[in-house]
């Protein structure tokens, strides 16, 4: 599966919703004055410009694969001391020497078999160093289901088959837990579903199409993609309905997250 376009106006659509897990996840490193910090899979910037506040000393740097996003972040910041930007593949990167902070973001569950790679940074990353990984857990909700099953109907079989991926894409929070004690590390992992209170008429759709919709877009023609989306939105109408509240149309929109947090002891 090609890696997807992205569109960085609409992923930060839903800023404070987005962010609100990195900054639970962020707050579970206690590194106090890293060398070097990685956000892998960075997006826009916005976030990996947070740990530079947090780590003034630090050299940050984002990592990501899509040039629409990381134009987006070297606009945003260029000119910052310490803070950069870089195009690269989370499948091909590997901790240098000095990197005591990594941080990914929603970003692993993109990556096959993300659980491998994983594994060998808890082996390669040095003595004291943080790993925090974030990603999505609602890969059996309705949401997801209702696009993965359209997506396998008789109409749209022979344009999307294999675009999606199915219920794995990541790993239950008991086997990211052991993949962190095995390998001698302290852990700490947790999951927590967010009750996202979205605003405004196909406010899941437009949630969806910022992120797990993007391989379906691409595959299809702006034609299709229309017609897609337009079935697609009838499905999402009857598994999330909305209400008026005080005069603004409102969706509760479920949104479980699985998080890890690790620190590799120091030598004895």
């Amino acid at each position: 599966m090609s890696s997807p376009t992205w569109d960085p106006a609409l992923y930060t659509a839903f800023g404070d919703h987005r962010s609100r897990p990195f900054y639970d996840l962020t707050g579970r490193i206690a590194a106090e004055a890293p060398r070097r910090v990685v956000d892998l899979g960075c997006g826009p910037g916005e976030l990996t410009a947070t740990l530079a506040e947090r780590w003034p000393g630090a050299l940050v740097e984002g990592l990501d694969s899509s040039e629409e996003m990381l134009d987006a972040a070297r606009s945003r910041f260029a000119g910052r001391d310490r803070l950069s930007f870089r195009h690269g593949d989370i499948l091909h990167w590997e901790p240098e020497d000095d990197v005591d902070v990594v941080v990914s973001n929603a970003a692993l569950q993109w990556v096959p078999g993300h659980q491998g790679l994983m594994g060998r940074w808890l082996e390669q990353l040095a003595p004291g160093a943080w790993l925090a990984v974030q990603v999505p857990g609602n890969f059996s909700a309705p949401s997801h289901a209702l696009m993965r099953e359209l997506a396998e109907s008789s109409q749209w079989d022979h344009r999307l088959r294999g675009v999606l991926r199915h219920t794995d894409p990541v790993s239950e929070p008991r086997a990211y837990l052991e993949l962190l004690l095995d390998a001698g590390w302290d852990a700490d992992v947790w999951e927590t579903t967010y009750c996202q209170v979205l605003t405004g008429e196909d406010a899941v759709l437009t949630w969806v199409r910022g992120t797990g919709l993007r391989p379906v877009l691409d595959a299809l023609s702006p034609a299709e993609a229309a017609q897609f989306e337009e079935q697609y939105n009838q499905l999402l109408y009857d598994a999330y309905p909305s209400a008026e509240r005080d005069g603004v149309l409102t969706t509760v929109y479920p949104f479980r997250r699985i998080f890890c947090v690790g620190r590799k002891p120091e030598r004895a």
